[in-house]
């Protein structure tokens, strides 16, 4: 979603209405330090050749991220 829409009066409705974990996401897409993280990451995999189970373990552990199955 683009940036200009974040604050829009449709945007805030939706997110009142997420859970934790939707809520926390959404922080997170909004956070700038992260999304740098989250595209230096994929490029390191994409032009580095970095295995990216590795690469992004190591991501999801410096934002202290934990996935449930």
């Amino acid at each position: 979603m683009p940036t200009q829409y974040w604050r829009s009066p449709e945007t805030i409705e939706r997110l009142n209405r997420l859970e934790r974990p939707g809520f926390a996401l959404e922080f997170l897409r909004r956070n700038p330090d992260y999304r740098s993280d989250f595209a230096r990451t994929e490029r390191v995999i994409a032009h580095d050749g970095a295995d990216p189970e590795t690469a992004r373990t190591s991501l999801a552990r410096r934002w202290r991220l934990r996935c449930r199955p």
